[in-house]
């Protein structure tokens, strides 16, 4: 999860946050690595720089093969991730250009996906909670985007090596990507697929109840973590949202609904099983 919030986080910095060695976060990392947990470092222009909304359309898809439904995805432009998980529900991520697109996306997902029915949400600002300040100048430029370039397919590349590639000082680079990061112009993440991994992934469907706590998701995120990795709210369906989880066990799953459905401010919980998933190459991975 650290390394999806930023993907050059310092093996120092992850291992002084995870009370453990160096050592031990360098070789867990590989591990990851090797497994095709995660499958590479990525650079991309930030969301707030390119005005990109967020879509995700969940239904129940009559498609006879994911595999099939995969190959006349992948190459749509805006859909960037497809998830299966029991029952033939899938979940569709994509990001627009501009909210007329959106119409035009989920009929081809409907005919594309056989959904008759898919829920559409739109999530929320990009810039994470309590962020009350950002730099007036918010545009990149060329110099910007040529660091993108430079990390596009390895984000952890050192910018010593960053700064000889496009011809610059490492102390301008730096200071450049530091001025990014600070104002979320840049994306820093990783291309991950927990489904390599022998533990159970899971999309939980959570309702809270009316007139709920708006601070009541990051409850929830906090209070189960790292079962629960990070969540999903949507600006046009009030009160709803998914939460992606993590757990080694079906028990550990089972209770996971059972604490969540207890907790006061919960009206329902619906977890989904997801056993595969698949990432995209989309518009926002072209760097201009």
């Amino acid at each position: 999860m650290m390394l999806l919030a930023n993907s050059r986080r310092s093996y120092r910095e992850l291992a002084e946050k995870l009370n453990l060695s160096v050592t031990a976060v360098h070789n867990r990392i590989q591990t990851l690595i090797d497994m095709g947990i995660i499958r590479k470092f990525t650079a991309r222009p930030g969301l707030i720089t390119q005005n990109a909304i967020h879509v995700l359309i969940i239904g129940t898809s009559k498609a006879s093969s994911i595999r099939d439904l995969k190959l006349k995805l992948e190459n749509h432009g805006s859909i960037y991730w497809l998830a299966a998980a029991g029952g033939n529900i899938l979940y569709i991520g994509a990001y627009l250009k501009h909210i007329a697109e959106l119409e035009p996306l989920v009929s081809f997902i409907k005919q594309t996906a056989q959904m008759p029915e898919p829920t559409v949400g739109i999530t929320v600002s990009p810039i994470p909670p309590n962020v009350e300040y950002l730099e007036i100048e918010t545009d990149l430029c060329e110099l910007d985007y040529k660091i993108i370039r430079s990390l596009k397919d390895n984000s952890r590349k050192a910018i010593a090596d960053v700064a000889e590639e496009i011809g610059v000082s490492a102390k301008t680079a730096r200071r450049r990507l530091d001025r990014m990061v600070k104002n979320f112009l840049i994306e820093l993440s990783i291309d991950w697929y927990p489904d390599a991994s022998n533990d159970i992934i899971s999309a939980f469907h959570v309702q809270f109840k009316p007139d709920v706590d708006k601070n009541a998701a990051n409850i929830i995120l906090g209070k189960y973590f790292p079962s629960t990795l990070f969540y999903w709210g949507f600006s046009n369906i009030p009160n709803t949202y998914l939460f992606m989880t993590w757990c080694p066990t079906s028990k550990e799953v089972k209770d996971l609904r059972e604490n969540l459905e207890q907790e006061p401010f919960v009206q329902s919980v619906a977890p989904n099983v997801i056993y595969t998933g698949y990432v995209f190459n989309y518009w926002r991975n072209q760097t201009p």
